[in-house]
């Protein structure tokens, strides 16, 4: 169990806050197989029946490296400075490289990584019989560096021919540890992630490395920000100094550890005179600026949120001129450096550290290098020259004094060899530890007491061992708890109609926008399927070519009746209204195609104006017709003068009479409240179905109404007409159509009412369609028959003849 420790100066330490379990680690998941497809290639182009994968500008090459059967990857700094060249676009770019002062404590951090990996590869019982490699490089705490390392360490070393149709290669890592700096981290693990490369990190400690869905592939051994930065508040709360200054690198690690501390500070009731932000990489101008706020403030304690390379640089300015005295509080990438401890004016520096650790056996490790060694590595040679201050090298700038051979390691006071309080060191081991076990869960399995390790296997993304009390709940559920059980023990509930929840373990579903509806698994709105009556719909076609089926029928009886105009058949049945019957009928089949499509402003209005006015024009033909049969007969009788009273003229000034009132019933409905296209979305709640509203309810069953009464008012003319003496009786036919056109309509009205969506269109013009073709059978269908087919009876003596 890993501890923060409060740490005071170089010596003094007490425990303060524990670090999370190292359980989080055996979540490890996601090692990546040695030849996998995919990887991040820069280009790839064939050649015959070869692919050649090639890496993006020239491969960097690692500070140290062993080959193996699986490779751990990692990333550290051993300088504070990314070397930057102006280029004029006349050269190749060369990779991105460090400079600047060497770190021995980097180097120590690298060392103490390959003498992990030595002990598994000795270990009897830890990965037998399989040897891990590595790839180690210095970021120089620089993000395109970083970057470049995450490339690489994802695509392998070389540029590599392979027959096969992949750009897999042999030296893809299995996981990498690193980077020492959060900035870096984050690039490097949005990169790695894609490619489920597992980034396992000894130093970056920046509290939005915690969140899984942006960055499911990283873990790390250190704890996050958010404990440092309230620890560092109770623990300057606890001094009581509550008026304070505030600094902080302006990096990820900087500002969202600052913003955490400043959060923290403000519950605990502190003050900050100051905050000011800073990077080794400003000008001299800002780091003189951010040095001459701190001289000046009254504020005698000063909270540095910094990393170290960072912090190096203002001390270094700080200690130009005397300051005056101030209460240093520092974070744990800074407060426990021995170089940084060198500085007079920190004495006495307060913050939070790692716990201390010890590893058997490093040291020795460490003091174990032989002149051979040292010259085969420019890293070790750098160190070596830089400790000793002499050159192992005859072109050595600036010139220094050849290294004799008297140098001895062991007594070198360096942070290279200062192991007597590991902290950062004992992160980067159990990183290395936790990989190596993941790997072996993996690949290893006991047999007969006897652990046997498959060094060939292919391992999947997501191997390791999983301990949860409830697994995590997927995208479209969201998480209830448990009575009675702690908050890791919940139920996975399906999120109710019309929410969805589009993340793993989501607390809450929310809801779809009124025109989005979920899919089925719940973890999406989309756009709800609109709906109306379309052309491109069977139901459709089927009713408009009944439509126009009718709207022919009608125009075919106007014809023959035009052209048999003078038999009397055509003549006894008044021609003049039944050609303006037969106009209207037409004009009613007609109409019903404005119903069909998608409903717009002037189609909803025409729609049912159109009807409403047709078929009042047609029911008063039909009464007209009636009329004119029941005076036809009382003017047979003796003395009776009837048929003057209801000539023509008379017959039209009703048709047009009775019309007239339907239209300024029409004309008021549309200018008061006329019905208008809407989007109806609560018959249905997964669609949306776009309709024509009434706009005034009491106007459509006005219309709706005075056809009724018309049609009642006729039915029973018709009625008392049926049976009166006459050898072609028309009111008989009458009596039938008017039947059948109010059976129609009274059945229409709960069927309109009931129908949904867009099947209430289809009920009205399916009644429209029936009552037209009601009336134009059961009046013209049998006089037509005659015509055609019964030229005999089409007489006047026939129909004279009384029966």
């Amino acid at each position: 169990m890993e501890m923060w420790t409060v740490f005071i100066g170089p010596r003094f330490s007490v425990t303060l806050l524990e670090l999370m379990s190292l359980g989080l680690l055996a979540r490890l998941n996601g090692l990546k197989q040695r030849t996998e497809p995919g990887k991040a290639v820069a280009g790839v182009s064939t050649e015959g029946s070869s692919i050649k994968c090639t890496l993006q500008g020239t491969p960097r090459l690692p500070a140290f490296s062993k080959d193996g059967d699986f490779i751990i990857g990692g990333v550290s700094s051993i300088h504070y400075q990314l070397y930057t060249v102006i280029y004029n676009y006349s050269t190749k770019p060369e990779p991105p490289r460090c400079t600047g002062s060497f770190n021995a404590r980097g180097l120590r951090f690298f060392r103490t990584m390959i003498f992990a990996i030595d002990q598994i590869n000795n270990s009897t019982e830890l990965l037998p019989g399989i040897k891990l490699g590595y790839q180690i490089y210095d970021s120089c705490v620089s993000v395109p560096v970083s970057v470049h390392v995450a490339f690489q360490l994802s695509n392998g070393q070389d540029p590599v021919f392979y027959k096969d149709s992949n750009c897999s290669q042999s030296g893809v890592v299995m996981a990498a540890v690193g980077d020492s700096g959060s900035t870096p981290s984050i690039s490097m693990s949005r990169i790695m992630g894609p490619f489920n490369i597992p980034l396992v990190s000894h130093f970056a400690t920046c509290a939005c490395l915690s969140d899984k869905q942006q960055f499911p592939t990283f873990f790390r051994t250190i704890p996050s920000d958010q404990f440092q930065a309230d620890a560092l508040a109770k623990l300057v709360k606890h001094f009581g100094w509550t008026w304070i200054g505030a600094i902080h690198s302006d990096s990820d690690y900087g500002n969202n550890g600052m913003a955490s501390f400043l959060e923290a500070a403000l519950r605990e009731g502190i003050c900050v005179e100051y905050t000011e932000s800073f990077f080794r990489t400003n000008p001299l101008s800002k780091i003189q600026r951010v040095a001459d706020v701190i001289r000046r403030s009254t504020a005698m304690v000063v909270v540095a949120f910094t990393a170290s390379g960072d912090m190096k640089v203002l001390l270094e300015e700080l200690a130009r001129e005397p300051s005056p005295p101030r209460q240093w509080i520092g974070s744990e990438s800074w407060v426990t450096d021995p170089l940084l401890m060198s500085f007079s004016f920190c004495a006495g520096a307060i913050g939070v550290a790692i716990q201390q650790s010890v590893i058997p056996g490093l040291r020795d490790f460490l003091l174990d290098l032989s002149p051979s060694e040292v010259a085969a590595s420019p890293l070790l040679t750098e160190f070596w020259e830089d400790a000793f201050n002499c050159s192992l090298r005859a072109t050595a700038d600036p010139p220094k004094r050849e290294c004799d051979g008297t140098e001895d390691i062991k007594t070198l006071k360096s942070p290279y060899t200062e192991t007597s309080q590991l902290r950062i060191s004992n992160m980067i081991y159990k990183a290395v530890y936790a990989i190596a076990h993941a790997i072996h869960n993996a690949v290893c399995q006991k047999e007969n007491g006897t652990i046997q390790c498959d060094k060939h296997i292919r391992l999947e993304p997501k191997q390791v061992p999983v301990s949860v009390c409830s697994e995590s709940c997927p995208p479209g559920t969201h998480k209830v708890l448990q009575k009675g059980k702690p908050i890791c023990c919940y139920d996975c509930v399906p999120c109710p109609e019309g929410e969805i929840s589009n993340m793993t373990d989501s607390p809450d579903c929310f809801p779809c926008s009124r025109e989005f509806w979920h899919n089925a698994k719940k973890d999406a709105c989309f756009p709800k399927p609109v709906e109306f009556l379309s052309y491109e719909e069977v139901l459709s076609v089927f009713l408009a070519a009944f439509s126009v089926s009718g709207a022919c029928l009608a125009i075919i009886t106007q014809a023959i009746f035009f052209y048999y105009r003078t038999t009397p058949i055509v003549r006894a049945n008044n021609s003049e209204l039944s050609f303006l019957l037969l106009f209207s009928l037409t004009l009613c089949f007609l109409c019903s195609l404005t119903f069909i499509g998608a409903p717009s402003e002037w189609s909803c209005m025409l729609r049912h104006t159109a009807f409403g006015i047709t078929f009042v024009l047609c029911i008063s033909c039909v009464l007209g017709k009636t009329v004119v049969v029941l005076m036809a007969f009382k003017a047979t009788l003796p003395g009776n003068n009837l048929m003057k009273w209801f000539g023509p003229p008379q017959q039209r000034m009703t048709v047009v009479s009775l019309t007239f009132f339907q239209v300024l019933i029409c004309t008021v409905w549309l200018v008061f409240s006329p019905p208008f296209p809407i989007k109806n979305l609560t018959s249905y709640k997964e669609k949306i179905i776009l309709e024509c509203a009434l706009g005034s309810a009491v106007g459509f069953w006005a219309v709706l109404g005075y056809i009724g009464l018309l049609a009642v008012f006729c039915f029973v003319l018709a009625v008392l007409a049926r049976k009166l003496p006459d050898k072609f009786n028309e009111a008989k036919l009458i009596t039938f159509s008017m039947l059948i056109f109010c059976a129609v309509w009274i059945t229409f009205i709960p069927a309109y009412v009931s129908s949904p969506g867009k099947y209430t269109v289809a009920v009205e013009i399916f009644a429209i369609l029936a009552s037209s073709f009601g009336l134009i059978l059961c009046i013209f269908a049998p006089k037509c028959f005659m015509i055609l087919f019964q030229p005999e009876k089409n007489t006047k003596k026939y129909l004279m003849t009384k029966h």
